[in-house]
């Protein structure tokens, strides 16, 4: 993994968070919130993509070029995306009911 790479999940985490929150606000927490949950989901999201070898690493990046960069940006931003919802849903459904 290089630093690049780590660069872009983490940052696209954050948009992917951030971007979940906007379109599911009932899972919404806060901007701030939303935006630190797709950090980090963006930074587990393209290291489990990695380890799957669909994508992510340091190899990706090296060897397919703007291909590796793309990947990188995409799992990053889904796993953000992802875990702010899924962080959301259930503190839904821990909150009490009215």
């Amino acid at each position: 993994m290089d630093i690049l790479s780590l660069v872009l999940q983490l940052a696209s985490g954050a948009a992917g968070g951030t971007l979940a929150g906007k379109l599911l606000p009932k899972s919404s927490i806060s901007p701030v919130v939303n935006a630190l949950l797709g950090v980090v989901g963006g930074g587990l999201g393209g290291q489990i993509l990695g380890m799957l070898g669909l994508g992510g690493g340091a190899e990706a990046a090296a060897s397919a070029g703007i291909g590796g960069i793309i990947s990188n940006l995409l799992g990053g931003g889904v796993g953000g995306g992802v875990l702010m919802a899924l962080i959301g849903v259930v503190r839904n459904m821990m909150a009490p009911k009215q």
